[in-house]
């Protein structure tokens, strides 16, 4: 039996990430940790598994508790060694000899191609990158696991893998999960750890289920912070009044009475306790609208990868205004390569045979690792050079996007990726597109930043294209789907069936 106890926990950065955190995470409890970026989650993590101080409270752990923690990046000493090699070096050096076989019992529950155990780490796609890391820490043989976003660069495939591996094989150990994805959270936890500078709440729910329910505490609160601030404000005025009629009258009587009441009202104040409100920076889109119903045609294309191996063809497809077209396929079917083919073509126009684009048409694009980004440049420079503001109002642009001002003037190679993915949608807005080309723009965003993302798609009725593996998001925004399956590019009704497709292939193999 194994337990990590949180006994009053805080963490200041800037400013209190959280504090008084106190609960048990024992043998089967599977918590999804929730907050926005920059605000705590791998803070947390990282005191837990001992690789970092708290500012107050203590972390206990049972006795001889082993703690695997999958880290978000991948070391750099890792990039040079083999995939099978990098699962064996976390072993202790004296064991790697003897229990070699334990690396390759690791990437087996993973179900890992063979062809991929000798592919060095710097070769192998996020995706892969992201299931070593956690191969790494299962061959250790850990008694808790603590995962620090493990969803990201995972394709479908590789996600329902890891709901599957998690349900299986870390089923009956305390798990703690920090994710942004919604449907993951559903599947692999019981519990809920909502992160809040005030008050973080702790609930024996999945995410879906504790949302709704803190979600109505949170309005209950917040209906109860009106009722009490309108009773401190009636006696305040009681006071007021009272007191004018004790000046006049010379009524002591009166001076005590008004006092009362004025310490009334404080003590009420006092006792407000705000609702929540997430802290994470804005995100809104624009669409400055076209007369043109017809944006994009495509008609006899052939998508091929880089190298020329054909992938997929395209017979006819006409993207009209306030389509928003989802593609979706297996990992490697061509998502990627179209979105670049139908980017060439837009950036160049008549460079693609069979490709027609409207003249009135303004893009909007981004990639997986927002790789459009000026990486030497700062958000600052970018965008007043860019997009040619004021100053004041570029300060203004990203401290609305959750830039504070130290953050405004660093390179962008030196952001997280979260604020490197708020800082590319803020380009999106400014560049005032009428069709979002978007390959993965939920990577790297928290939850409040993909409802929103949501939202702005929704609102401006944008016309776009997408490839997202979020399941909610794909829901929410597509209006056509389109999947790329027998090398052919097909309209069906919707996503459930693909994503029922890809499970049953993972729960098959």
């Amino acid at each position: 039996m194994g337990s990590i106890s949180l006994k009053n926990l805080s963490i200041t950065a800037t400013d209190p990430l959280f504090r008084d955190l106190s609960l048990v995470v024992a043998d089967g409890d599977r918590v999804g940790l929730v907050a926005g970026n920059g605000l705590g989650k791998t803070s947390l993590l990282r005191v837990i598994a001992g690789l970092a101080e708290p500012t107050g409270g203590e972390v206990v752990r049972s006795r001889g508790l082993r703690i695997g923690y999958v880290e978000q990046d991948v070391p750099a000493a890792l990039m040079p060694l083999t995939m099978r090699d990098a699962v064996l070096e976390a072993l202790p050096v004296a064991d790697r000899e003897t229990d070699a076989w334990r690396a390759d019992v690791a990437l087996d529950g993973l179900e890992t191609p063979y062809e991929l155990r000798d592919r060095l780490v710097s070769a192998l796609s996020g995706g892969w990158q992201r299931l070593m890391l956690i191969a790494r820490v299962w061959v250790t043989d850990p008694d808790a696991l603590l995962m620090d976003e493990p969803t990201n660069h995972l394709d479908l495939s590789k996600l329902f893998r890891l709901e599957s591996w998690l349900n299986r094989e870390a089923r009956n150990i305390p798990l703690i999960v920090a994710s942004h994805d919604r449907d993951f959270l559903d599947a692999v936890t019981n519990r809920t750890l909502f992160l809040r500078p005030g008050t973080s709440r702790y609930l024996p729910l999945a995410y879906s289920a504790a949302r709704q329910e803190i979600e109505r505490e949170d309005a209950s609160q917040e209906a109860q912070n009106e009722r009490d601030l309108k009773e401190a404000g009636k006696l305040r005025k009681q006071a007021a009044k009272l007191n004018n009629i004790g000046i006049n009258s010379g009524s002591d009587l009166l001076v005590v009475k008004t006092k009362q009441l004025r310490e009334r009202a404080a003590r009420i104040e006092q006792a407000v306790r705000p609702a929540h409100r997430e802290r994470s920076g804005e995100i809104r889109l624009s669409n400055r609208g076209t007369h043109a119903k017809l944006l994009v045609g495509i008609e006899n294309v052939s998508v091929t990868t880089p190298a020329g191996q054909a992938l997929f063809r395209i017979d006819k497809l006409h993207i009209f205004q306030g389509d928003r077209i989802v593609l979706l396929g297996k990992n490697g079917a061509g998502k990627s390569q179209l979105v670049k083919l139908i980017h060439r073509a837009m950036v160049e126009p008549d460079s693609v045979p069979g490709i027609r684009v409207t003249p009135s048409l303004v893009l909007g694009y981004t990639d997986q690792d927002m790789s459009q980004l000026p990486v030497k440049d700062t958000p600052e420079s970018f965008i007043s050079v860019v997009f040619k503001q004021p100053d004041a109002r570029v300060r203004s642009l990203l401290a609305s996007a959750g830039f504070v001002i130290e953050k405004q003037s660093r390179p962008i190679g030196q952001l997280s990726f979260g604020q490197r993915a708020r800082l590319g949608l803020l380009a999106l807005r400014l560049t005032e597109p009428n069709f979002y080309l978007m390959d993965e723009p939920t990577n790297h965003v928290d939850i409040p930043g993909r409802e929103a993302l949501e939202g702005e798609i929704l609102a401006h009725e944008a016309t776009a294209v997408l490839v997202s593996h979020d399941r909610s998001f794909v829901r929410n925004v597509g209006t056509r789907y389109l999947e790329i399956s027998g090398r052919r590019l097909k309209e069906i009704d919707g996503p459930e069936a693909f994503f029922e497709e890809m499970m049953l292939e993972v729960e098959a193999s």
